[in-house]
């Protein structure tokens, strides 16, 4: 088994410049046709410049990106780990419960309640450092997303994929959240374990103070985060990725989804735990990870990568590759080449 990451990540962004570069490049190429056409009609150039090639300056150019791009996969320096160790570490398990009815999808907060607690719960994962994460979606019923693990680049793709329709059925049941959290850690010993609850509290299906009080039983701590605001918001429906209208109920009223604070906060309180009403762009994770650094760390065996070995050198080669390919085309026809008809 084999793992790849890059180095330099940071350097990817150079990529954005190909967009700029191509536009430039057809604007050069527009204006050189401009100036070609005041000599007069296309077959009459033809007959003046014979040798002249439309295609060789693009397939020129396009080695020429190609080439860049190579260089910049370079510069990001791609690791490639294929021998694993065990490591011993110490740190916390962090189980993440995350709605997501079709409530979250309201929009009182931008672009909507799922979207900005998927882009928290990301920037959360890249500061739990040593600690481990699972991630457990729920709706009307809870299923457990990502099992606990020390891979958060894998758990943060994972996040990325969640949706309203990660769970088939709707309603929600923030019990059910809770119990799968609970059976979704490893080992039978619980003291000191966390759950993070990110919801509207809406709750409809169960009585989630009764799970919170038998997870607090088992030593486990569960924080909340309240997410929407009191005023609320209607719940969009979208039908072929289009906003085809609101959520009604059966008398045709619009429903409004609101957050409550009161089961959100009672649920943390029955476990020892904090509740944060979600704003702000860390939606009230940064306060609630210093709370979970106060609890003591568990030591835990995981397997590691221990030897990289750097991949880069493949793409400069490649690089040097396309380069000469570039300076061997000409931009003019080849008559020999021409008789083989290897360019138009």
């Amino acid at each position: 088994m084999e793992i790849l990451r890059f180095e330099n990540p940071q350097y990817f962004y150079l990529l954005a410049l190909i967009p700029l570069l191509l536009v430039l490049f057809w604007i050069s190429w527009h204006f050189r046709r401009r100036a070609l056409k005041r000599f007069g009609q296309d077959h009459v150039v033809r007959s003046l410049m014979p040798w002249r090639s439309v295609r060789r300056p693009w397939i020129k150019f396009m080695l020429l990106l190609v080439a860049f791009s190579m260089l910049v996969l370079a510069l990001a320096n791609p690791l490639v780990g294929s021998r694993m160790q065990e490591a011993r570490r110490e740190g916390i398990d962090v189980i993440i419960a995350l709605d997501v009815s079709r409530s979250m999808l309201a929009e009182d907060i931008r672009p909507n309640r799922l979207e900005r607690a998927k882009m928290a719960v990301s920037r959360l994962i890249d500061r739990l450092e040593n600690d481990r994460v699972g991630l457990v979606v729920f709706a009307g019923h809870a299923i457990t997303q990502v099992p606990v693990t020390t891979d958060h680049s894998a758990a943060k793709m994972m996040l990325r994929t969640v949706t309203t329709n990660s769970v088939s059925v709707q309603g929600t049941a923030i019990g059910s959240a809770i119990e799968r959290a609970m059976a979704s850690f490893s080992g039978e010993d619980l003291q000191n374990k966390v759950v993070i609850i990110i919801s509207d509290g809406e709750n409809h299906l169960d009585d989630p103070l009764v799970q919170a009080r038998l997870a607090a039983q088992s030593g486990v701590t569960i924080h909340t985060v309240g997410i929407g605001t009191q005023a609320g918001a209607p719940i969009p429906v979208y039908r072929n990725n289009q906003l085809s209208g609101f959520l009604r109920d059966n008398q045709g009223n619009t429903v409004v989804s609101r957050y409550d604070e009161v089961t959100l906060r009672a649920i943390a309180e029955a476990t020892g735990g904090v509740f944060r009403h979600g704003t702000g762009a860390d939606m009230g994770l940064n306060s609630i990870l210093d709370e979970i650094r106060k609890v003591e760390k568990d030591t835990f065996e995981t397997m590691v990568f221990a030897d990289y070995q750097s991949r880069y050198h493949y793409f400069v080669a490649l690089a040097l590759l396309f380069l000469l390919l570039e300076i061997f085309i000409f931009e003019r026809k080849n008559k020999w080449l021409e008789k083989i008809k290897l360019f138009g």
